[in-house]
């Protein structure tokens, strides 16, 4: 279970960020960029990363 850090709230959002790096953007190859899973906070929506896979979220 995820606790936020900011205000000790359980529920978030899911979302995904995409990782740039300048190398694949002079490219113009954003697309192959990483991914992030974050988590938004329902009560503060202080943002939470992660760079691995976000398997549950209780909601």
């Amino acid at each position: 279970m995820v606790i936020c850090v900011h205000c000790k709230y359980d529920k978030f959002d899911h979302g995904y960020a995409q990782l740039n790096t300048s190398f694949l953007t002079f490219l113009n190859l954003d697309f192959a960029n990483k991914s992030a899973n974050i988590l938004t906070c329902d009560r503060c929506g202080y943002v939470h990363w992660f760079n691995k896979d976000v398997k549950r979220i209780e909601s």
